[in-house]
């Protein structure tokens, strides 16, 4: 069969993970890399096993690759997703879409005009467990939302040394915490309770209200330290720490909590779900069990386990049960889906994956949010 051919551009933390899941995937070949300078991006494609190294103009100009994936800075995913639709490219884009809602508006005007496949990275959908959470309130074992409780907690800006460019809103827009952890939980929130929030109330904290910029370049999540000698102190003027209360559609209420100072949690995701017939919790840090809480029987440990599973829910699952499956199975999982519809050369009626209008929602939502914390009042979506 035609191999689908790829270039990534950005080669961060989420780039070689983007990369690693598709070499897991048949049919579909990386043969470029893009990074801000070409010698940058000859020295990574080397490192990486990429045969071809461009600007990120050069790759635009290759006719042989089918799609892009954009793994850069938050500023950088609406010139470049644009620019890869005008040139014909398939897209999938890190969160956010863009920094503005105006921009991720005419990329998903973009995108249906030109017919092209896009793709938002909400990997986190591509749990076997939330697909599975999903399909049980589908079927009615959740029965009515009575309430939603969330968190995602991290701690790898604990300390006022740690620093990355997504603490500068010139690159990563105005929210931190919310776009950038918390955007995750709000999509999970919305896609498996299938509620729509409506208002939300927020309120931010900045605990480093300075940090120390180290003037020596280290990569994100290193645990590298450099001498006091090497940083440079720097305002910080967006949130380590967001509280949101949440209003849906069907009248109910939410609150989710988001933070990237809590030590120790160095990445969990913990959503809970009240319903009129049942609870369920899941956490991102044990992804392969959920708790499902009864009032008149005893509680159920489910695990994941294809043979237990809805079809729809084992469809993300390559391992029998007792196997775990983690965070880099959600990106191959979620590009399976992706590349079957970029072999079939064009956006599905009803995509089972994360689009652009996704990514506009989500980004609705934080600036929603934005606008709430500022005001210190409710806010309607």
């Amino acid at each position: 069969m035609k191999k689908i051919k790829v270039a990534i551009v950005g080669t961060g933390f989420i780039g070689p993970a983007h990369l690693e899941a598709l070499r897991r995937l048949p049919n579909i070949e990386v043969t470029g890399l893009c990074e801000v300078n070409i010698d940058l991006a000859r020295e990574k494609a080397a490192m990486l096993g990429i045969p071809n190294a461009y600007t990120f103009d050069e790759m635009l100009q290759q006719k042989d690759i089918d799609a892009v994936h954009i793994c850069t800075p938050n500023f950088l995913h609406h010139s470049q997703s644009k620019a890869a639709l005008l040139a014909g490219k398939h897209v999938i884009c890190e969160k956010p879409l863009a920094t503005k809602i105006e921009e991720a508006e005419e990329l998903v005007s973009l995108a249906k005009e030109k017919g092209l496949v896009n793709a938002v990275h909400f990997n986190l959908r591509y749990y076997p467990m939330v697909r599975q959470m999903k399909n049980m309130r589908e079927n009615g074992e959740l029965g009515d939302v009575y309430s939603i409780m969330g968190s995602y907690l991290q701690d790898w800006l604990f300390l006022q040394t740690d620093y990355n460019w997504r603490l500068e809103p010139d690159k990563s827009g105005d929210s931190r915490a919310i776009a950038d952890i918390g955007s995750h939980l709000l999509d999970l929130t919305e896609y498996v309770t299938g509620l729509k929030i409506t208002e939300v109330m927020a309120d931010f904290s900045t605990v480093h209200k300075t940090r120390l910029k180290p003037l020596k370049a280290i990569e994100t999540y290193s645990g590298k330290m450099l001498q006091a000698e090497d940083y440079q102190e720097v305002p910080i003027n967006t949130e380590d720490h967001a509280t949101v209360m949440l209003r849906f559609d069907n009248g109910n209420k939410g609150s989710v909590t988001v933070s990237q100072v809590n030590a120790g949690r160095k990445n969990r995701l913990n959503i809970e779900i009240a319903g009129s017939k049942a609870n369920f919790e899941w956490c991102s840090e044990r992804p392969n069990e959920m708790w499902i809480g009864k009032r008149e029987t005893a509680n159920h440990h489910l695990m994941k386990d294809p043979s237990l599973f809805s079809s729809e829910a084992a469809a993300l699952i390559s391992f029998p049960g007792g196997h775990n499956e983690g965070f880099p199975d959600t990106s191959k999982q979620m590009f399976k889906e992706v590349y079957a519809a970029i072999k079939e050369g064009k956006q599905p009626e009803k995509p089972t994956f994360p689009t652009f209008e996704d990514g506009l929602r989500e980004l609705i939502i934080c600036e929603r949010i934005i606008e709430s914390h500022r005001k210190q009042a409710w806010v309607k979506i």
